[in-house]
């Protein structure tokens, strides 16, 4: 195992564009590292503050205004990122600064229909998700943080593009910074619920805003002070490709609220804040398998895709195959550790109360391992210029996770919303990798 190790550690130091994707993940892991951490901590202070039944309603007050946004974005991040890239990388600063107006323009009106959203639809969250319909001016409070977010999506996918992955890692650690200190002053003093809403929703704010004007002052730097004049004709040739992209992520990333990233809302729906709570409790601890890999794709994407515009296959092949291996090599020991320890390691964090987290914890582990080791599956599509595939087969996903859902539920507690979501990364993960490695043997390589 450590010659194993060992080799493909020297391959990757051989590699130039391997290389740089490493380094701008080391920039993005030391963040996540410390963020993560940060994150839990104050995760297992709201927990023990607000015990299981109250850290599901902060859970569905947090999830319900997430899932909204969501809804109404574009995943401008990636469009940007895909766009911004090829006229960067082809020597057409107008294009490129062009794709960011128009991104940053449909993120902004996004952002009221999603604040409208929030609004309209609190009532009906607070009485379905927390259950007490007088929390519902907590779900619009917190939903604020949706006017702060107005570029956020496109100001990211601009930073990655220029590299500034240190500087997405330095306001990531000031936003779980001060979202940490509000959680534990509102812990020592024993504020409650109201107090750490309020904790969450400021460092989300900070984090947004800061993102926000590093991006706009990139842009100032890269394509002048009147970047923003370029109008928008300049792509009128392009648009069609830009809309059709836009809106197929938008559905791509529609049917993943439903899917995967409503979780808490489902479960505390069918099954009640308390094991909401338990719920989100496992969710948390599977940000112990993710630590170092949830940023490689961000570090990714921008490499594939000047790469593939450049049509260096070998390069393309090499990155996939070794990220594979590295994540195979750091998921499955830890998935393992997980397995013995899950129970000990949540009695000492959350508390003895929590234990009943441990059987979803060890049933979403199986998905959350195949997500780790194919984490590329996404961008390498989008990169691939395939962004309507993984929008079919998570789809087909949703369609097969749902029917599971009412066949299943409620006999099967939240064991069963595990199982189906365990299974359906399995599902959709698997085949998005198939497509890539389709796709890749076509140009005379291949990563699986």
């Amino acid at each position: 195992m450590k010659a194993s190790i060992e080799g493909i550690l020297n391959k990757l130091q051989e590699n130039e564009f391997v290389l740089r994707i490493l380094k701008n993940a080391v920039y993005l892991f030391s963040a996540t590292g410390i963020s993560s951490a940060m994150s839990m901590l104050q995760s297992i202070l709201a927990g023990r503050l607000l015990g299981p039944a109250g850290f599901g309603i902060l859970g569905s007050v947090t999830a319900f205004t997430s899932v909204i946004n969501r809804f109404a974005s574009f995943r401008m991040n990636e469009l940007v990122v895909r766009y911004v890239g090829f006229y960067q990388e082809n020597d057409d600063p107008k294009r490129a600064a062009t794709v960011f107006k128009i991104a940053s323009l449909l993120e902004v009106g996004s952002s009221f229909l999603a604040m409208g959203l929030i609004i309209w639809l609190a009532p009906l969250g607070a009485r379905f998700f927390a259950q007490d319909v007088s929390l519902a001016k907590w779900f619009q409070i917190y939903g604020l943080i949706v006017m702060a977010n107005m570029i956020y999506e496109s100001a990211t996918g601009l930073l990655q593009i220029f590299d500034r992955f240190r500087v997405i890692a330095v306001v990531d650690v000031i936003q779980s910074a001060v979202t940490l200190t509000l959680v534990a002053v509102s812990f020592f003093a024993k504020f409650g619920l109201t107090a750490v809403v309020i904790a969450y929703m400021i460092g989300k704010i900070v984090g947004s805003i800061g993102i926000s004007i590093l991006a706009l002052i990139e842009a100032r730097k890269s394509w002048g002070s009147g970047w923003w004049r370029t109008p928008i004709s300049t792509l009128k040739t392009e648009m069609k490709s830009l809309l059709t992209f836009a809106i197929s992520t938008n559905l791509s990333g529609t049917i993943s609220l439903v899917a995967k990233d409503s979780e808490v809302l489902w479960v505390s729906g069918f099954l009640g804040p308390e094991m909401a709570g338990y719920y989100k409790t496992a969710l948390a601890l599977t940000g112990l398998i993710q630590l170092p890999i949830s940023p490689l794709p961000k570090a990714t994407f921008p490499e594939l895709a000047r790469e593939i515009a450049r049509k260096k296959w070998e390069n393309v092949r090499y990155i996939l195959r070794q990220g594979s291996r590295l994540a195979a090599i750091y998921s499955i020991p830890v998935t393992l550790g997980l397995v013995i320890l899950g129970r000990w390691v949540i009695s000492l964090t959350y508390g003895p109360a929590y234990v009943p987290a441990y059987e979803p914890l060890m049933i979403l582990l199986a998905g959350y391992t195949i997500v780790n080791i194919f984490y590329w599956n996404r961008v390498a599509l989008l990169s691939l210029a395939r962004p309507i595939y993984p929008t079919v087969v998570n789809f087909t996903g949703m369609i097969l996770k749902l029917i599971g859902v009412f066949l299943w539920l409620p006999g099967g507690g939240y064991l069963a919303f595990a199982t189906l979501l365990s299974g359906y990364y399995i599902f959709t993960v698997g085949l998005a990798a198939f497509r890539v490695n389709l796709d890749l043997r076509k140009r005379g390589v291949e990563v699986l």
